[in-house]
């Protein structure tokens, strides 16, 4: 049997001749086929970098809005605390004021009542006095004792005065 009687080696030559034929065909195709994928891939990957770099955007984005919001929020808390500081000055003030108002209006009732006690006192000298001037009118005394009782009476003035 010779090497042409072989059927494996018609094949081999079958083999060798339709790549030897259609062979650049075949690898054009199969080579654009590679190429398609691998541009595929490309721009998949370029895609995947283009999101990449808007999520990373968007990242930025967000912090710096946290940031604000922070800023914003701390600048509300001072902005309350100095609040709250005036309305406890403005409240400690409106206390003093009307315990200011509430001492010096004890104070006018005490000189009031300090007046009408004096004016009482002047009132009861009065009638004292006039009660004693009585008496020694109806007694008729003399000169002397008459002036010797007026000068105990002017003498027992103060006395009454405080007891009164």
């Amino acid at each position: 049997m010779g090497f042409f009687t072989e059927s494996r080696t018609w094949v081999a030559i079958a083999f060798i001749l339709f790549f030897l034929i259609f062979g650049k065909r075949l690898w054009l195709a199969v080579a654009g086929l590679l190429d398609a994928r691998a541009e595929a891939v490309r721009r998949e990957l370029e895609e995947a970098a283009r999101l990449r770099e808007e999520a990373q955007q968007m990242l930025r984005d967000a912090e710096q809005r946290r940031e604000a919001a922070l800023k914003e929020a701390q600048a509300l808390i001072d902005g309350a605390k100095v609040q709250a500081e005036q309305l406890a000055a403005a409240a400690a003030e409106e206390a003093r004021a009307a315990a200011r108002r509430r001492e010096q209006m004890a104070i006018d009732r005490i000189a009031s009542a300090e007046k009408a006690a004096v004016d009482e006192v002047r009132i009861t000298a009065a009638e004292v006095a006039t009660e004693a001037a009585r008496q020694v009118i109806a007694e008729g005394l003399a000169p002397a004792a008459d002036a010797r009782l007026i000068d105990h009476a002017i003498s027992q003035l103060p006395a009454a005065l405080r007891a009164a």
